[in-house]
């Protein structure tokens, strides 16, 4: 299905932009894919929390994971089943989760700062296709997650509902997993990809 949208989408494009050229049109066509894999995705998550019962909650933990993500990056999935799996593996397990788990302070504290640490060592970590090369970006980011993650570890600590301080600490563990060298390694995608380009 996503390759015959996709493939229409583009023939479309090549018709309406003739003067695109090959490198102009990878480039489409990758965004195209990616927006395909996102929207199924996003519905079949959604359907599936949505029949739990937790369409609200994976919402907001979702909300609340992506402000960490987006300053500090982190592994991809090579292939799209991939991808839906481990994100439906993911968003649906954590949300339901945060719903029946209970952390303790200390715990809490202790996850809070070794997760704000590794934070500040790992992030932004790139991808092969998307490497962070920029040593100002890579300073600006590092610095924003480390501040989100900051503010993260304190909401989760000062917020008496049980459900949302949950969702901060998990959000800041799963994250740093999805950053952590190792993950990468188990996965098989090189780690530090801006190192392979000349600053």
């Amino acid at each position: 299905m996503k390759e015959l949208i996709v493939g229409k989408s583009m023939s479309l494009i090549q018709k309406q932009y003739p003067e695109y050229d090959d490198v102009k049109l990878a480039e489409i066509r990758y965004g195209l894919a990616s927006i395909y894999i996102t929207i199924s995705k996003t519905i079949i998550i959604c359907l599936i929390a949505l029949i739990l019962g937790i369409l609200k909650e994976l919402i907001i933990f979702t909300i609340i994971y992506n402000l960490l993500r987006m300053t500090s990056f982190g592994l991809h999935a090579t292939k799209s089943w991939i991808c839906l799996l481990s994100s439906t593996t993911i968003f649906i397990g954590s949300t339901y989760l945060c719903t029946i788990i209970t952390f303790p302070l200390l715990l809490k504290i202790i996850i809070g700062i070794i997760g704000i640490l590794l934070i500040f060592k790992n992030s932004p970590a790139d991808t092969v296709k998307k490497p962070i090369v920029s040593p100002k970006r890579r300073m600006v980011y590092k610095t924003l997650s480390t501040i989100t993650a900051t503010i993260f570890v304190i909401l989760s600590i000062a917020i008496i509902n049980n459900f949302l301080s949950n969702c901060f600490i998990l959000a800041l563990i799963i994250q740093n997993i999805m950053i952590s060298k190792v993950t990468y390694k188990v996965f098989g995608q090189p780690y530090d990809n801006y190192k392979s380009y000349h600053q």
